[in-house]
């Protein structure tokens, strides 16, 4: 299987912009990968929330909206799966979830299980994790999801024979992130044998991005930082 790891620049609160960099990832993928994958809530972009509910639920996106519509036609389009982070609502709860597309359906909706993507000590009981670390099947691949710090914070709760999807926000700078690299891939050499990472790029706060392919600890293959750009990889 051909996984494409995109790490492109999103903006915080600009969905539209985000989609359009959603697609051009996809038009650069097309024919190269069976799934792409994108980082933690790209979406609408990580900084997207105020923490004041009333805004907040205005900017998270529903499973069944016309958003999701858009984005599952994109993968009929395209014929390849898509995997995303983004801010969920659903009824009146909130989440930082990762969904898997597929053939213009859903295939996986994840909800991260730790608490680091929000400022918890300003926000109430709508700001919800979620508890089913379960995996799924992608043409005929099993995989499993976990977001940034949950592989830091419950690493028991991820470990797997399957294929791993780590999609993370980590806004390093330069220097920092060769020590920090081999950090995160021994730490994903604990949970899995083959883990994907993938980080989105962003001016506000800049963060370089980055996408890279751990196997026992070694960093197999990664991308530029600071460079818009699909990683392929064969699983």
């Amino acid at each position: 299987m051909r996984i494409g790891l995109a790490s492109y620049k999103v903006k915080n609160k600009d969905v539209e912009l985000n989609i359009g960099q959603i697609e051009k990832a996809m038009k650069e993928a097309e024919g190269k990968a069976d799934l792409l994958c994108f980082g933690e809530a790209v979406l609408q972009g990580f900084d997207s929330l105020c923490w004041n509910y009333a805004e907040d639920r205005k900017m998270a996106v529903s499973m069944d909206s016309e958003i999701m519509g858009r984005l599952k036609n994109l993968t009929v389009r395209y014929g390849m799966g898509l995997a995303f982070g983004y801010i969920e609502r659903d009824g009146e709860t909130l989440y930082s979830s990762y969904v898997v597309m597929d053939g213009g359906e859903i295939v996986h909706n994840y909800r991260r299980i730790s608490r680091g993507w929000k400022e918890f000590d300003r926000t109430d009981d709508h700001y919800l994790e979620g508890s089913d670390t379960a995996g799924f099947t992608f043409r005929g691949k099993k995989m499993m999801v976990g977001l940034c710090g949950d592989l830091w914070e419950y690493p028991e709760k991820f470990r797997t024979n399957d294929l791993l999807l780590w999609p993370v926000y980590v806004n390093f700078e330069l220097e920092e992130w060769e020590q920090e690299l081999l950090e995160y891939a021994e730490q994903a050499a604990g949970v899995a044998d083959e883990t994907l990472m993938i980080n989105p790029i962003d001016d506000d706060p800049v963060n370089l991005g980055g996408s890279f392919y751990f196997r026992k600890g070694e960093v197999v293959e990664r991308s530029p930082f600071d460079t818009e750009k699909v990683l392929i990889v064969e699983i």
